[in-house]
């Protein structure tokens, strides 16, 4: 160890320093410790990382600031050793065998970490700057950045050793000035600082957030820090004052292990008060500041009544978080008061162990075990599982109590982050292959995708893709989704809306076939009619198709007259007896005033009604049932009710069929069943406004993440409901829809 002791820079005491960096450790584990140490400054030497400090001088910064927050041996060691995988070929396993699994897989964490770090810098950087075009995709991609960070972290320690690390990057920018360090410090401000505010490391939270905005803001940071100089005697002669007042009226109430002291002031807190309540530096409450620690809760309520009893309350600056704890388990009771000399003052009230949280958060916990795991470490593991599922950063500026909403929504298991070559961040459900990457980057880049680089590698494009991999997409110029892909069986695909991009896809290719097809028999019917030149639209509209590719449909589904669309193409007029299809037989029937067009075989003058039950529209196969007192009730032929009035009686079933040309708009019942989500009902909507369909009815039911929803819609004929049902299959979620 002589070697080190006298290669520490600043440090004329090296015994004084180890005895600060193992503190609360057991004999064998400062030796493992100084063994680490030494390791360490045999390995990094003089160099130095990206930002001019010394690799040796971060690492040694570094395991302080963990020691400070009382975490394990393994978290110290692998704090001394963060680099060496850096340094060394095959460093974790180096780092294994000399000080055992735990703090190489520590290690490993960091390093793993380290791959974001180019990332961070290139989309926070453009993200504060004025000048980006796109703020609000930018800031997303700052959202995706903060939870891909956690994904790849399977140790919260590791969180810990990372904030670490930043916070003695910004102790030596503070030392030594750099260009780099408001760019670094940016990149705090959106990455680590919310990350330590979730976790309730407010030690680190305070400096890393001062720093940042220290080399962001100097300007308004030193008048800040001057105006707070500048009150500092007169500050400290006041809580003086209330320290004495406050602690005389405890002891009078029984209270006597209290601890009371003035609240030392974040700066960058104090700007945001002052920027987003739009007031000056003397209209902030919390200037003038106290915090009472007492033994249990009953002290806290106790201590509270004394302060409101002392000074005047602020009431709308109350706020008990120990009925009502913040998202972080954070416990306290806040208030601020009026004071004679007409100022302010704010309290903390807590407990020991509300205070310990508040200080150390989650790092509070981790402590040295003494051989077997302490008691009640299995629970403790389980709370750090549900706070790694709780943190998400979605609305950051959200009210606390939004928690369970967070914890509900959101479990970063199911999520994996993956990166473009270009550094974007890309989030897709666990599971999710590079077909469902290729079509969640783009629709285009999903048609054409044809293979799949993973780290640079060639892998099968149905290999489950894993948090911090980089995919780059292996594209064709020209072609299509393979119908391999819809196999759920070949696992190509995980998420519903790449398998909803296919299907449109291939959708689309058949009604582009259809459409060849139609064209083709039209140009022949034109070129047998001798009307080749003719105007295809104006025809279509005389076959009362409302375009021409409606026209071409109809022919290659053999849904085309040809005797009508002969005589209209020599220029004559539409025969209604010969609008249907040549192979359906006609008999002679007479119309029937005021009945949609309903034809009753052989009878004139009989009013109808078309049945609730089953809707019927044209062209369905229709059968009428003479009704008592309400004439002919018009069914669908399939009518299950139709069925069983038929079945008993059998000599009321009289033979229908639509007229030539039916008029007015008929109700009909469409049933779409959907995974239920947000703007689901608005994307279907749409559709019927689209389609320009009256809703004169709608059910909706929503299940265990299922939805079932039931329109009744006015349509004019089934072509314009089947093109609705298509669309309505299209919508992302869709499981099925259908006419009731």
């Amino acid at each position: 160890m002589v070697s080190v002791v006298h290669s520490v820079a600043a440090q004329s005491d090296f015994e004084q320093f180890l005895a600060i960096l193992s503190a609360g450790l057991p004999a064998p584990d400062v030796q493992r410790l100084q063994d680490a140490v030494s390791y360490a400054w045999e390995t990094y030497g003089d160099r130095t990382l990206g930002s001019g400090e010394r690799v040796w001088s971060h690492a040694l910064g570094m395991a302080v600031i963990i020691a400070g927050l009382k975490l394990d041996v393994e978290s110290r060691i692998a704090a001394v050793l963060f680099a060496i995988p850096a340094q060394e070929e095959h460093g974790v396993a180096r780092i294994e065998e000399k000080f055992g699994k735990p703090a190489a897989h520590l290690v490993h964490g960091i390093f793993r970490l380290n791959r974001l770090r180019p990332i961070a810098k290139g989309f926070v950087a453009v993200d504060i700057e004025a000048g980006e075009s796109n703020p609000a995709e930018m800031r997303a991609q700052v959202e995706v950045l903060r939870k891909m960070l956690l994904a790849m972290v399977e140790d919260i320690r590791v969180v810990l050793l990372r904030l670490a690390s930043r916070t003695q990057t910004l102790r030596y920018y503070a030392a030594n000035p750099d260009d780099l360090r408001v760019q670094v410090a940016r990149e705090t401000l959106e990455l680590y600082s919310p990350l330590a505010n979730r976790l309730g490391v407010w030690e680190l939270k305070w400096e890393l957030e001062d720093l940042s905005f220290r080399f962001i803001h100097p300007d308004i940071y030193k008048t800040i820090a001057k105006q707070l100089d500048e009150k500092r005697s007169e500050r400290e002669a006041f809580i003086s004052d209330a320290v004495a007042k406050v602690r005389g009226e405890l002891v009078a109430s029984g209270i006597t292990n209290a601890e009371i002291y003035g609240r030392p002031k974040h700066i960058f807190s104090i700007w945001n008060k002052m920027r987003k309540k739009g007031v000056d530096f003397s209209e902030v409450y919390d200037v003038r500041a106290l915090r009472i620690i007492v033994d249990d809760v009953k002290d806290c309520y106790t201590a509270l009544g004394i302060v409101h009893n002392l000074w005047q309350p602020i009431s709308k600056e109350f706020d008990d978080y120990i009925s009502n704890p913040k998202g972080n388990h954070y416990r306290s009771l806040h208030t601020a008061v009026h004071c004679p000399d007409g100022r302010s003052l704010e309290i903390q009230i807590r407990t020991w162990e509300m205070h310990k949280h508040a200080e150390l958060g989650v790092a509070a916990h981790w402590r040295y075990k003494e051989g077997a795991r302490a008691p009640g470490a299995d629970a403790y593991d389980e709370k750090i599982a549900w706070l790694r599922q709780l943190l998400t950063w979605k609305n950051e500026v959200a009210d606390s109590s939004d928690w369970v909403n967070h914890y509900k929504q959101a479990a970063l298991d199911e999520t994996i982050y993956v990166m473009t070559p270009q550094g974007r961040v890309v989030d897709l459900p666990s599971g999710s292959t590079a077909v469902d990457f290729a079509y969640r980057v783009h629709t285009d880049l999903g048609h054409r995708c044809r293979g799949a680089k993973v780290d640079g590698h060639l892998l099968p494009l149905n290999t489950p893709l894993e948090t911090g991999q980089q995919v780059e997409i292996v594209t064709a110029k020209l072609g299509g989704p393979s119908r391999d892909w819809l196999n759920p069986s070949l696992g190509y695909i995980h998420t519903k809306s790449a398998r909803t991009k296919v299907r449109a896809w291939f959708s689309t290719l058949a009604l582009e076939e259809t459409l060849t097809e139609g064209r083709a028999l039209i140009a022949k019917e034109l070129q047998r009619a001798g009307q080749s030149g003719g105007n295809i639209d104006e025809l279509a509209r005389k076959l009362d198709f409302a375009k021409a590719d409606d026209l071409y449909i109809a022919a290659a589904r053999g849904e085309l007259n040809q005797r009508q669309f002969q005589t209209v193409a020599r220029g004559g007029e539409a025969a209604l007896e010969n609008l249907v299809p040549d192979a359906v037989a006609t008999k002679p029937r007479k119309p029937v005033e005021g009945n949609q067009g309903i034809l009753i075989v052989g009878v004139d003058k009989l009013l109808t009604q078309l049945a609730r039950c089953c809707k019927p529209a044209p062209p369905d196969e229709i059968q009428g049932f003479i009704t008592r007192g309400k004439g002919i009730s018009i069914h669908r032929a399939d009518c299950s009710n139709f069925a069983n009035l038929a079945a008993l009686h059998p000599e009321r079933v009289i033979e229908t069929d639509w007229g030539g040309e039916t008029t007015g708009v008929f109700a009909c019942d469409i049933v779409v069943d959907a995974h239920d989500r947000q703007g689901l009902l608005r994307d279907i909507s749409e559709i019927f406004t689209r389609e320009k369909l009256n809703v004169v009815g709608v059910n909706t039911q929503s299940r265990q993440g299922n939805a079932h929803m039931s329109f009744t819609v006015e349509i004019t004929n089934l072509r314009q409901l089947q093109r609705t049902l298509t669309l309505i299959h299209e919508v992302e979620g869709v499981v099925g829809v259908r006419r009731a």
